[in-house]
């Protein structure tokens, strides 16, 4: 019983720190995009 709540404890926390990157991943190429637009305008 404590061996499955850990696993699922795991399995939990895995799945958390893989959408966080996929969020974060997803925010930095917003903000690339934003860098490239200033730079166009620019030109």
């Amino acid at each position: 019983m404590t061996r499955t709540i850990a696993l699922i404890f795991a399995s939990f926390f895995t799945l958390a720190a893989l959408s966080g990157c996929n969020t974060v991943d997803g925010a930095g190429q917003d903000v690339e995009r934003a860098g490239e637009a200033v730079q166009d305008a620019a030109q």
